[in-house]
Formats: structure tokens, sequence, C-alpha cells
């Protein structure tokens, strides 16, 4: 059974459970039995029509690319509703096994009458009483915390100043910056108005080379335009770069918008690469559309990673890759590749960094999630990306734009 698969179970399942916790819960505050069934129904029937009104969930087409008032007060409260509920099952899920273990225990203490001997601290009334507290507070915990998502977290930008030594970068490359946008997603929580900022923001940090790393699009191949006008303000002396991602693929825009692209002065890198020449040095760009080593959605399996730029690779020059996926970096690195930077998991996009750094939805499919990673001779920076996929919710995963200073070392 897939990821998705499972998903989609639990959810189903999260939805019945709450049902069942939303009309309990009549039956205690409405006595009158037809007008606790006339509420109940009309609950029904609104959430019946707010789940139709959404469908697909994920990606309705044409995708709006600016927040419409059909997606601030409909689209995002049940968003919001999807993946608060499903968190907070889980959550009651994991307490009711304590407190079966405390049921458990009491029902074994009363059946032999050693109740208060044998069942102890943990079956006391006091105990269970806070027991069910706390999960009540942990269950309310996810709902909170979508909402903080949803209306601050997602847009709580975070610029990322981030040094990159490397051994054999030549001395006319010393300082140079290079700023990494990710992951757009344009559409309606990622408005073309919000990009336009980001642009400014970027510009703002007064980088040699501009980079962007795919995912451009969601599903809607009619929001190309919008994307590249949006990008089309980014200025860096020595050019803008760029290479795709896999939604790019599933939208099917992979050459359109790199036509559209390079008509705005920004060059999209695909199986190729470009000298980026400084005096007489120069550094080596190459960029890849997205590959994986298994199938990823609609993308069949790559059977060599980074097969198609082998040739692209410069063994005298500092090469720095612009991979969507993170996953080539052990590829990259065994060809000898310097500096890779990549994007794709928005850092797992709700992600508990707090409380470990493991704790991120995207370590189920890469190692990868976030931050600088290093290998013998080469290093990999995931970008966060400024949008989001799915759930319009960002937890413990700002969005980022990265600025790279290159130095020797």
């Amino acid at each position: 059974m897939s990821i998705f698969a499972i998903i989609l179970f639990l959810l189903a399942i999260s939805q019945a459970y709450w049902a069942v916790r939303g009309y309990r819960l009549a039956s205690r505050l409405i006595r009158n039995r037809g007008r606790r069934i006339l509420v109940c129904g009309a609950a029904a029937a609104v959430y019946a029509a707010m789940f139709r009104w959404n469908w697909p969930l994920f990606g309705r087409s044409p995708s709006p690319v600016y927040l419409t008032l059909r997606d601030a007060l409909v689209t995002a409260p049940f968003l919001w509703w999807l993946a608060s509920s499903l968190v907070a099952f889980l959550v009651v899920t994991l307490f009711a096994i304590p407190q079966g273990m405390v049921g458990a225990a009491r029902w074994m203490a009363a059946r032999r009458r050693r109740a208060l001997a044998s069942g102890g601290a943990l079956a006391s009334p006091e105990r269970r009483r806070f027991l069910e507290r706390t999960a009540a507070v942990a269950a309310a915990a996810p709902f909170v915390g979508g909402a903080y998502g949803l209306l601050y977290g997602r847009l709580n930008l975070e610029t990322t100043a981030q040094p990159i030594r490397i051994a054999r970068l030549p001395a006319a490359f010393e300082g140079f910056r290079i700023c990494q946008l990710s992951d757009i997603h344009i559409g309606p929580f990622m408005p073309a108005s919000e990009i336009r900022k980001y642009v400014a923001i970027a510009n703002a940090l007064k980088p040699d080379l501009t980079v962007l790393t795919g995912d451009f699009v969601t599903f809607d191949a009619a929001t190309e335009q919008p994307v590249v006008d949006a990008l089309s303000g980014l200025r860096a002396p020595f050019g803008v770069f760029g290479s795709l991602g896999n939604h790019d693929a599933w939208a099917g825009v992979q050459d359109s918008i790199t036509e559209l692209f390079r008509r705005v002065g920004v060059r999209i890198l695909r199986g190729t690469n470009v000298e980026i020449r400084a005096g007489g040095d120069s550094l080596n760009l190459i960029g890849v559309d997205f590959q994986s080593h298994r199938r990823f959605g609609p993308s069949a399996a790559v059977e060599r990673l980074l097969g198609n730029i082998e040739s692209a690779i410069a063994r005298d020059r500092v090469n720095i890759l612009l991979s969507h996926n993170p996953d080539t970096f052990e590829r990259a690195a065994a060809l000898g590749i310097d500096l890779s930077l990549a994007g794709h998991t928005h850092g797992g996009q709700a992600a508990l960094e707090f409380i470990s750094p493991e704790i991120a939805p995207s370590r189920l499919v890469t190692p990868y999630v976030a931050g600088l990673f290093h290998k013998p001779g080469s290093q990999l920076y995931v970008n966060r990306g400024i949008g989001t996929i799915g759930i319009p919710i960002r937890i413990g995963a700002p969005p980022e734009i990265t600025l790279y200073s290159l130095t020797r070392g």
C-alpha cells in the first residue's frame, strides 16, 4: 500500500471519529432529539458541500494566481480542518494506548477485588482525570498549530546567509554571492503579488548570481506565464539561471516555460552547463531536470542518475549543480561536483524541528530534508522553498531564500 493510500485511509477514519465525537457533544448540549438531529444533519450537509466544492482537494484547474474569496473563506478553512483533524486523531490514538492500559489495570484490579492495592496510582481517579485532560490539550494543539501555519507560518519568510567553503575555489570568486529561490508553486496561496515581494527581497540581497531550482507551477499549465512574469524582475550581474522540478514536468510545461523564461532573460539549464566567468577564472554551472532513482508520481525512475550531465562536468573547475531533487546528491558527489543546490522537500512543510530535526514528513522519502549536507569533496544545500503543496500550512519549516557566500577553505 502506498503512503498516499495510507494517508487517505487514516483521513477517512479520522473524519468518522470526529463525526462520532461531534454527535456525542451535540447529545450533551441539545436534549431535544429532533433538534439535535436537525443540527447534526445541517453540519453534515455543510461538510459535504465544502468537500464537494473543494474536489479535487489538491489542485483545481484553472488555478487562480491571486487569493480569491472562495480560497480564503472555503478552501483554506477546509484544508486546515482536514490536516488538523487528521493529526489530532493520531494524537488521540496515541493517548488511547496508556488510557487503555489504565482501564485494563482497573478492570483486572476490580475483578480481583484488590483495586486500591494492585491498581496503584495509575488507577486513581486523579491520575485518570489528569490523563484525560492532557489528552484533550494535546488533541487541541494540532488545530491551534494548523491555524498558526496557515495564517503566519507559510508567510514567515526566512533569509538564510550560508557560507560555502570550497577548497579549489578560484581567487576571483572569493566572496561570490549566489541567491537561491525554489518551489514557487504559484497559486491562490502563493499569488503573483507575493512572488514579486520575494523577488524584491532577493534583489535587495545584491547577489552576483541568482538561481531557481524548480516547481514554478503545481498542476495547472495555464499558470506558467504569470509565474514567469512575476519572476522576470530578478536581477544579478552574472545572470539568472534555473532548473525544472517534478511539478513542471507533471503540468507538461517543461519546454514552454523554458522558452518563456528565455524571453525574459532567465536561462533554464536542462542537462546543460554554462561558464560563469570572473576575470580569468570561471565556475561551471550545470542544471538538470527532475530525476529520481525510483518512480515518483507520474515521473518514471531514471536508470542512471545524472547520466545526462557527465559530459558537462568540468574536471579542472569548480562545478555547481542545480537539481530540484536532493536525492541526486550521492551521485553528484561521486561525479566530483563540488556543490549541489536543491529544493523539492519544502523542509518537510510541517516539521517539528523544535522537538527533533528528524520529525518531518519528507524524511519518509529522502534523508536530505533541509539545510547543508557534506560528503568528501562535495556539499549539498536543500532550500525549503517559498510555496506550499496540498495544504497551505507551514509549521517548523518557514519559507526560505538562501544567500550563499563562496569562500576558499
